[in-house]
């Protein structure tokens, strides 16, 4: 019985461990191909949400730099959005995604 309730406890934690993992294979690239100028979008406040501006994303098959278009996150109290940017490091280009941080 002690047996068989160790073994369940390990499945279980490791299948709650698993998408830690998955989250945690983040990785990035830097670039030598300067983005573009931002474009700045107009979109209107709605209420209960936060506006993420639009961005430049790399897409290396093509070696350019395509627009990604803004859009709405739902607000989240006690955090607010930081927004993705590039940038310059050596003559090099690091890309930092939008997130959200908690509010100190």
């Amino acid at each position: 019985m002690i047996v068989r309730r160790t073994l369940l406890a390990i499945a279980v934690a490791s299948s709650l461990a698993c998408p830690l993992v998955v989250r945690a294979a983040n990785f990035s690239v830097d670039i030598d191909v300067a983005p573009p100028p931002p474009v700045y979008e107009q979109l209107p406040p709605r209420e209960g949400y936060v506006v993420t501006p639009g961005y430049y994303r790399f897409d290396p098959d093509s070696r350019k730099h395509v627009w990604v278009k803004g859009g709405y996150e739902r607000e989240r109290r006690g955090e607010h959005y930081v927004a993705p940017e590039w940038r310059e490091e050596n003559h090099h280009y690091h890309f930092n995604e939008g997130h959200w941080d908690r509010d100190r």
